[in-house]
């Protein structure tokens, strides 16, 4: 084998000097086993290129960086920690609502079983009296429901929506009960002074009363025919007019294209039903020829 001139050798040295002082850090770097037989060359210790140099100061500084307390991190918590609360304390409120909201729908349930007699034709007085005893337990309960509500104050309408549909169910049976009595319409305040409510604390919602007089007005057109087949021929007179002047009353309102407007536009198909039956009973010569002014008026609008 021939030897390998010096010039090369001076050469290898140098290049193996440069990598260990860039600190290569291959722990078995590898070179031609003819070249390092050919000379007695000394190589940096493997042991010291496969320990990575690190700055003392960087590493604590990076180690002592996880486990200092991260302010942002706190602020998430906390605020997050301050939601559950108040979606528990929420939450529990609600099933308050609810429970007396299912108490309320139970007690409507039995005054409407009660007025369901009038259809049969049973004495008005009757029927009212047995449904008006449950009146004071309506206003035990909005009493009991104003009390829970009072715990959040200016929160009304963000829990208004667990008992509104079983108020405007109260309305409409009151504003039945009160037609029956005296061929009027309820007035909002007299509903409110029923169910014990103050419009300061705890009133009676507008859409609510208006709803619950839609509600009603579904009861008269079933409510004349049975009167009319009972032999109550100037029935269709009186709820014709009453009905005209209600929906005349409705028109004043802008209503928008929501629930409210759809109930006041079933009111006019009731109106309608009414207007048949009148003029079939006219027709037949049931009735005398008094005041017709209120169908007059009726087909005027309809």
């Amino acid at each position: 084998m021939k030897r390998i001139p010096n010039i090369m050798l001076s050469a290898f040295r140098n290049t193996c000097t440069t990598l260990c002082s860039h600190h290569f850090l291959n722990p078995k770097p590898y070179f031609p086993l003819f070249l390092i037989s050919t000379q007695n060359i000394s190589l940096p210790n493997s042991t010291s290129l496969s320990k990575p140099r690190y700055c003392h100061s960087t590493f604590f500084s990076m180690t002592s960086g996880a486990d200092s307390p991260n302010p942002s991190s706190e602020k998430l918590e906390k605020q997050f920690e301050d939601f559950r609360v108040r979606l528990e304390e929420s939450g529990n409120l609600k099933e308050r609502i609810r429970a007396v909201a299912t108490e309320i729908d139970s007690v409507t349930r039995l005054i409407y079983a009660s007025l369901l007699l009038v259809h049969q034709s049973r004495p008005v007085a009757e029927v009212i009296e047995k449904a008006k005893s449950q009146i004071g337990v309506l206003k035990e309960l909005y009493s009991r429901l104003s009390e829970i509500v009072s715990e959040c104050p200016g929160q009304y309408y963000r829990y208004h929506g667990d008992w509104k549909s079983e108020t405007q169910t109260v309305v409409s049976l009151l504003a039945f009960m009160h037609w029956l009595e005296t061929g009027t319409l309820v007035l909002h305040s007299e509903v409110e002074e029923k169910l014990g409510l103050t419009p300061t604390e705890f009133g009676l919602d507008v859409d609510d009363y208006l709803i619950g007089i839609c509600f009603m007005s579904n009861e008269l057109p079933r409510y004349v025919v049975n009167q009319v087949t009972a032999g109550d021929y100037d029935c269709p007179r009186k709820v014709l007019k009453f009905l005209t002047d209600l929906h005349a009353a409705f028109r004043m309102l802008n209503l928008r294209n929501d629930f409210l407007r759809k109930k006041f536009d079933g009111m006019k198909y009731d109106l309608r039903k009414v207007e048949e039956v009148f003029y079939d009973v006219k027709i037949r010569g049931l009735v005398a020829n008094g005041d017709s002014g209120g169908a007059k008026q009726a087909q005027g609008q309809s």
